[in-house]
């Protein structure tokens, strides 16, 4: 048995499956998924697990480059929002819901279902990758004087 970190063995192997850039949702209990998209439901009841809870968890297994968030989310679940952005080491990009799951209809990766039962309050992040800082440290030193890379 694992010592630590995520024990649901689904969302273990969605994080393991993920490449740079691909997109989870971490979902309200409400929100309506693609019927094409990978699905996991980790609802158990209203508020079991919270987003933060779901999100805690998987940082600590994902690299997490960049998140997004519905414009909504902070005016109708502030206390949500701001347990949701404490967590993050990014700044997330806020967009109108309905422009944010159009997007993610069309391009997320998949989404995972929490319990939590407010209004706007699914988060997407941007999948990263580990080794970024090695690869434009190494890039520098062999291209000294070229532009930087990002």
């Amino acid at each position: 048995m694992k010592r630590s970190g995520i024990l649901q063995p689904e969302l273990l192997e969605l994080i393991a499956a993920a490449g740079h850039g691909d997109f989870i949702v971490l979902a309200d209990a409400g929100l309506r998924i693609p019927a094409d998209k990978i699905r996991l439901d980790l609802g158990v009841t209203c508020g079991v697990p919270t987003m933060a809870q779901v999100l805690a968890a998987v940082k600590q297994e994902l690299v997490i480059e960049a998140a997004m968030v519905a414009t909504e989310f902070s005016d109708w679940n502030p206390d949500v929002y701001k347990d949701v952005v404490a967590l993050l080491d990014v700044e997330p990009e806020a967009k109108p819901h309905a422009d944010l799951m159009a997007e993610m209809a069309e391009s997320a990766f998949a989404y995972v279902k929490t319990g939590d039962c407010s209004a706007y309050s699914s988060v997407v992040l941007v999948c990263g990758v580990s080794y970024l800082d090695d690869a434009v440290e190494l890039y520098r030193e062999l291209h000294p004087g070229a532009p930087d890379p990002f």
